[in-house]
């Protein structure tokens, strides 16, 4: 899709469709509350919509083509919206460059934004073992260029909590893996993110056999976010993120304290490091 000119400014596809939005819902005379009330949303999710600070999903574009009589003008536009990332990922993609803080529960795999290049490689290929290289790799750079996130000192705001599982899977081998539990030592080191580990011996706890995230904003309600092979759910209803913030809470009661949870990452580094060296 070419880059819209036209006099509201806008420079993108995205910035064009959030214009177009406001304008032909103003001109049918609906305000937010009244255009979310038809859509099945709620009126601030409709202005987040305008800002920017939600995507325009093709599901929700259609609602609002019904609603405006615009035929299939604003769904035409969510599909045109390219994403480097898997379709299922975009939006949440987006929503990290707006968040204030993060806060995740992985119990096999290290997150997206603090793996390495080989680490992500290693994993996007075992889920894709026929995918073209070029397919991979585009995936890869993706998936790197997001942890241009963490070079902000402060913002976001990260905290991890992986299970056990996490360090033990040998992803790509030892020295995949020492170099990857090394770079995530090394942002705690900094003081970029908090991490902790649960131990196998906290046995079973809240956030058990799940990935988890949930991403807050300076001037937006708390998101959700889950994930499994091929598929993810961005999840917005209030009372179901109080749930899954009670499941991330509990899995931090289970884990090992920061400190104790670096000397573990670092010392399971170093018995790959070793590994690797014979």
């Amino acid at each position: 899709m070419a880059k819209p000119n036209d006099e509201s400014g806008a420079q993108t596809p995205e910035e064009f469709a959030r214009e177009e939005l406001r304008g032909k819902r103003e001109a049918a005379g609906l305000t937010q509350e009244g255009l979310g009330e038809r859509i099945f949303a709620t009126g601030a999710y409709v202005g987040m919509m305008e800002s920017g600070r939600r995507r325009l999903r093709p599901e929700i574009a259609k609602l609002i083509d019904r609603e405006l009589d615009t035929g299939d003008y604003f769904f035409r536009l969510a599909k045109a919206f390219k994403s480097k990332h898997v379709e299922y990922f975009a939006t949440v993609a987006e929503l990290e460059g707006l968040a204030t803080a993060t806060y995740e529960y992985a119990c096999m795999l290290v997150p997206g934004l603090l793996q390495t290049e080989d680490y992500a490689r290693a994993v996007i290929r075992a889920a894709s073992p026929t995918a073209l290289a070029e397919r991979v790799e585009a995936l890869v750079t993706a998936r790197i260029e997001r942890a241009r996130l963490l070079v902000d000192p402060e913002t976001p705001e990260m905290w991890v909590v992986l299970h056990e599982s996490v360090l033990r899977t040998a992803v790509g081998g030892p020295a995949v893996m020492a170099a990857q539990l090394r770079h995530i030592s090394s942002y705690v080191r900094a003081h970029r993110i908090t991490a902790q580990v649960v131990p196998f011996s906290a046995g079973a706890h809240g956030a058990l056999n799940s990935l988890v995230r949930i991403i807050q904003f300076s001037d937006a309600p708390d998101v959700a976010y889950t994930e499994g092979p091929h598929a993810g759910q961005l999840l917005d209803y209030p009372a179901l993120v109080q749930r899954y913030w009670r499941s991330y809470d509990l899995a931090r009661a289970a884990a090992l304290s920061p400190e104790v949870s670096l000397t573990l990452i670092e010392s399971v580094a170093e018995e790959y490091a070793t590994c690797a060296q014979t």
